[in-house]
């Protein structure tokens, strides 16, 4: 019997507990939350979707080393779905515990750090796998899937979005993760392989449009984050390795000029006799128009490989469109993020996934994934071509 520790009962943290819960029958899931009250709901909402008691609730401080550690105790697994900035020191709390751990990433460079833990983790016995979830995680799975197609990768690019089914102006959009978290998409740029080489691509750079069935028309560009840390995972064995973000037009232009502005900027300005930080006051005004008590979503994963196959130019493509769920009331972004989570904790938890802290892409083996992710509904679409 499994059992389950997960940091933090939002939405994502609620998704992975409740994919943990409906498909293993006898795993017993631990929801860890700052308010109890929050955690106590989740875990009910959880035990009522799965049709069983799999779920309970504690109160937690993730930033008390002690209380961390000892809600570590008997565990097997830890997820975290709090905040990236607690990610690292979850990290060394989970090995020292020695409990196998996954998150829900957001940061390259502490992603970078959690992999320099490798050693300790072999040593304990135990497997870190940072930055799931539905970008970079998902993706990157996908991409590796749709490498395996040729017989020989050259260049991948992917391309990803969350977005509202019927969009409205003058925003066309929904916040369905944490607001913070999407801002810190908005500034920087991302690090990505391109001729062989690591680049840096400034954010709200290389507009191009694209067409998804069942979507439409979209603009895709850079924004920042992106493929985490698979350009130096590739380097040496890709030519490219990319990623593009997706909106409906017209977003491109405006979160460009938000940004040219400087309100996504994390530096303080001066306004009178109060210093504020322009992106504080970008989310104070932002987040309640995107906003809805009930954000009916499509997310959606393309992934284009090129290299050879038979000794002949070739294209693979991997597509995946996922829609808000009304019989459990998840939305698309919860279900590929707090899902993809779930479904790398169970393979911890089944040792399925070598000791260590390698990164997502080398430590989650693809065509297991891709049988994991169709069990549960997920449509993913592979096709070639040469």
């Amino acid at each position: 019997m499994a059992s389950y520790l997960i940091f933090g009962a939002g939405r994502q943290g609620t998704a992975a507990a409740y994919d943990l819960a409906r498909f293993d029958a006898t795993a017993t899931v631990t929801l860890a939350d700052a308010d109890l009250a929050t955690a106590t709901a989740a875990a009910e909402r959880v035990n009522r979707l799965a049709g069983r008691p799999a779920a309970n609730a504690i109160q937690l401080d993730v930033g008390d080393p002690g209380a961390v550690g000892a809600a570590l105790a008997g565990r097997q697994v830890a997820l975290s779905a709090v905040p990236y900035y607690f990610n690292l020191s979850l990290t060394r709390a989970a090995i020292a515990a020695g409990v196998s751990f996954c998150d829900l990433g957001g940061n390259t460079e502490i992603v970078r750090q959690q992999h320099g833990l490798d050693a300790e983790a072999r040593a304990a016995g135990v497997a870190v796998v940072a930055d799931c979830g539905m970008g970079p995680g998902m993706g990157n799975n996908l991409a590796v899937y749709a490498m395996s197609l040729l017989d020989q990768p050259q260049q991948v690019m992917i391309y990803d979005a969350g977005l509202p089914q019927a969009p409205e102006p003058p925003w066309n959009y929904l916040a369905t993760f944490n607001i913070e978290g999407l801002i810190n998409e908005y500034y920087g740029g991302m690090t990505a392989l391109r001729g062989g080489q690591i680049v840096h691509l400034p954010c709200f750079s290389e507009l191009e449009t694209i067409h998804v069935p069942g979507v439409g028309h979209l603009e895709a560009f850079v924004l920042a984050g992106g493929v985490s840390t698979a350009p130096w995972t590739f380097q040496g064995q890709l030519e490219s390795y990319e990623l593009k973000v997706c909106r409906y037009p017209g977003t491109f232009a405006q979160l460009k000029a938000f940004s040219d502005l400087g309100l996504f900027d994390p530096k303080p300005v001066q306004v009178g006799q109060a210093s504020i930080r322009p992106r504080d006051l970008f989310q104070a005004l932002y987040e309640p128009q995107v906003r809805r008590p009930v954000m009916r979503d499509v997310c959606l994963i393309r992934v284009r490989a090129a290299g050879l196959k038979d000794g002949r130019p070739a294209v693979a493509q991997v597509d995946l469109v996922d829609r808000y769920d009304e019989a459990t009331g998840f939305t698309a972004m919860e279900r590929t993020t707090g899902w993809h989570a779930a479904i790398v904790a169970a393979m911890l938890a089944r040792g399925e996934i070598a000791p260590g802290a390698a990164p997502l892409e080398i430590a989650v083996p693809a065509a297991p994934f891709i049988h994991q992710a169709r069990s549960r509904g997920f449509h993913i679409v592979a096709t070639s071509n040469t």
